[in-house]
């Protein structure tokens, strides 16, 4: 499956080290126009040529993805209007299963979205976001294919990748699965028993590959990643790094690929030294959301176990969802400070990044009344910006830092604090959100990844590629929050 790492090596190796394309990830996204076995002979026998050109010959012998369509941008148009029109340019329909032209885009079975910009494929996290504002655009039969197709990875793959390239199939994302079901299902367990076994196999994925053992015996969860190689979409990325610290090349890989599982790659909350890259350790850390939205898995298959009038099982994920909200309690929760916290597994004790990620026992009613009250003044103390809340307190350069405000966040913030009764904050949060989107969608006719939410003059920056517009979760949270 991994045409470009295992069949073409050579080739694919010396592509992203000469920067012929700026993006690492755009030759990965390349289609072979033949044979990749014959390519590579004839790479080998060309290449040291007087006259050879590399860019000629990947010409020659590649199909070039997709570029981003210039319909993102439609200024002439009012903003909730420009972001219902986009649903179509970011919709992709199903194509032939590809698997003989030895391409890196699984197929699926049914119609999906894509985030826009350099995102040419589906991606987890991300498509509850997006899902939110299909149902505000009447697009409940897109949103429900989109479930169809994560129901459908989960059966053919085992559990729902990255996204729907070969090159993502060490790793998952945030696991929103549930939540999703839940959404085209209207939270009725008589239609949602349908995905009961894609519901419990996710659950497995998750407790047989990412689960740890806690101090005291409880059984909490990371993101992880077992394929110690530079992540082929950010192959140039990866090795530079690897040339920079003094780690060993494969553990530090490891550690990256696991912070792109968490959708926050990357971020300051994954590193042992705030501002220093190369210090990241995300398996060291057991997090609050992934640790929230599991618990909120353990609910839904508790719910439906027990329509199913299946009593043992019911139960059983009682005790689970039960065990895990005590855990989340026990180790996440800092008296001392009023605010939740990722854990460090091995010092055994909390990290000491303060990120938004602490909403989310907010948006998954986990949180008490006083630790909801603790977290909302830190909330509207700390993190609240002119643009919205920020990502993190530290501005290290990472795009899941200080300065940048981001779309999914802003949601289970505000989600969260309106659960709790503090609906002025929540307010305020989404009034300067959504005039941070509007004011930039006035300035360029874009909707974007991201958004600086500290100075509203300067654009959104850090990472590893420029900001990217479209962009399916913006629209998504936008039209939901309108």
């Amino acid at each position: 499956m991994y045409y470009f790492v295992e069949k073409l090596h050579p080739l694919y190796q010396d592509v992203q080290a000469s920067g012929i394309f700026t993006d690492s990830k755009f030759f990965p996204d390349c289609t072979p126009k033949r044979n990749s076995s014959d390519i590579l002979a004839d790479y080998n026998s060309q290449k040291n040529s007087p006259n050879f050109s590399l860019l000629n010959f990947i010409q020659k012998n590649f199909a070039y993805p997709p570029e981003a369509k210039n319909e993102y941008t439609l200024q002439s148009t009012a903003i909730d209007q420009h972001v219902t029109a986009l649903w179509d340019h970011l919709t992709r329909f199903p194509t032939p299963d590809n698997r003989q032209q030895e391409s890196t885009l699984l197929h699926l079975p049914y119609p999906y979205l894509v985030p826009g910009g350099r995102f040419r494929e589906i991606y987890y996290w991300d498509s509850y976001f997006s899902m939110l504002g299909l149902l505000v655009s009447g697009k409940k039969q897109l949103a429900l294919s989109m479930v169809k197709n994560f129901e459908w990875l989960i059966q053919t793959v085992g559990f729902i990748p990255n996204g729907n390239r070969t090159y993502y199939l060490s790793r998952s994302q945030p696991p929103f699965f549930a939540l999703m079901v839940d959404l085209v299902c209207n939270h009725d367990p008589a239609v949602m028993k349908t995905y009961l076994p894609a519901l419990e196999s996710e659950y497995n994925f998750w407790m047989k590959h990412r689960a740890v053992q806690m101090p005291d015996g409880e059984h909490l969860n990371r993101y992880e990643d077992n394929n110690p190689q530079p992540r082929p979409e950010a192959w140039l990325e990866d090795t530079h790094l690897a040339n920079q610290s003094n780690r060993m090349p494969n553990e530090l890989w490891l550690q990256l690929r696991a912070a792109a599982e968490s959708g926050w790659d990357f971020s300051s909350r994954w590193f042992e030294t705030p501002l220093l890259f190369s210090s990241i350790q995300t398996t060291s850390i057991v997090p609050i959301d992934l640790n929230c939205l599991l618990y909120y898995l353990e609910q839904t298959l508790f719910r439906l176990y027990q329509h199913l009038q299946n009593k043992v099982t019911a139960e059983f994920y009682q005790k689970k969802a039960e065990k895990r909200s005590m855990a989340i309690q026990k180790y996440f929760w800092s008296e001392q400070y009023g605010f939740f916290f990722d854990y460090h597994l091995q010092k055994q004790e909390h990290t000491s990044s303060k990120s938004l990620a602490a909403a989310y026992p907010l948006f998954f009613n986990v949180a008490t009344k006083s630790q909801a009250e603790k977290t909302a003044y830190i909330l509207e103390k700390q993190f609240l910006k002119p643009g919205g809340f920020v990502t993190t307190l530290e501005n290290s350069g990472q795009q899941w830092d200080a300065p940048n405000g981001w779309a999914p966040l802003q949601w289970i913030a505000y989600k969260g604090l309106i659960g709790y009764g503090f609906n002025n904050l929540a307010a305020e949060a989404r009034r300067r959100w959504m005039t941070l989107n509007e004011n930039v969608f006035a300035a360029t006719g874009k909707m974007m990844e991201k958004y600086n939410v500290e100075d509203l003059s300067l654009p959104a920056g850090g990472g590893e590629y420029p900001n990217q517009d479209g962009f399916g979760w913006t629209n998504g949270v936008y039209l939901a929050l309108k």
